[in-house]
């Protein structure tokens, strides 16, 4: 009982560690990717 407790243990620290990494990524990371883009111009006759 006491190594599926380990079992247990082990795949729970796995997934928080996946978890924690994938916002990490996400809210640090990728900031410096994005960038802002100019609104297009709707409709209208170009002279």
């Amino acid at each position: 009982m006491d190594t599926f407790f380990e079992f247990l243990k082990e795949i729970l620290k796995g997934i928080v560690r996946a978890i924690s990494t994938y916002l990490f990524q996400k809210t640090f990371l990728n900031k410096g990717k994005t960038t802002q883009r100019r609104p297009k111009q709707k409709g209208g006759s170009r002279k």
